[in-house]
């Protein structure tokens, strides 16, 4: 099975089609920050709530259950609104730090 390829390099479609960013993606450790400000609070919530219910079960168990959870709500829902979050503030202070025209 070969996979199909496009002779034209992604370098060589105009730069119009796809418009360039106006804030840089966070850095590394920004997203850390993201991700941790995400997967803190829904494991502290997760495990308040699922208590009464996986209490019994053993430590792996338990976990296996809160992870199901909780990744993919900070997955698909947490870090990409903290995300959209983060860009609106920088993109906010990148317009405050640029000089205002004449």
């Amino acid at each position: 099975m070969q996979l199909e390829t496009s002779s034209t390099s992604p370098s060589a479609t105009p730069s119009a089609a796809a418009p360039a960013p106006s804030v840089p993606p966070p850095s590394v450790h920004r997203r850390a920050l993201i991700i941790w400000l995400s997967i803190y609070p829904l494991v502290t919530l997760g495990q308040l709530l699922l208590r009464p219910l996986i209490s019994d079960l053993p430590i792996a168990l338990s976990t296996l259950v809160l992870t199901l959870i909780v990744v993919p709500v900070a997955v698909y829902l947490v870090v990409p609104a903290l995300t959209r979050v983060n860009g609106r503030v920088m993109a906010a202070r990148a317009r405050r730090a640029r000089p205002a025209r004449s």
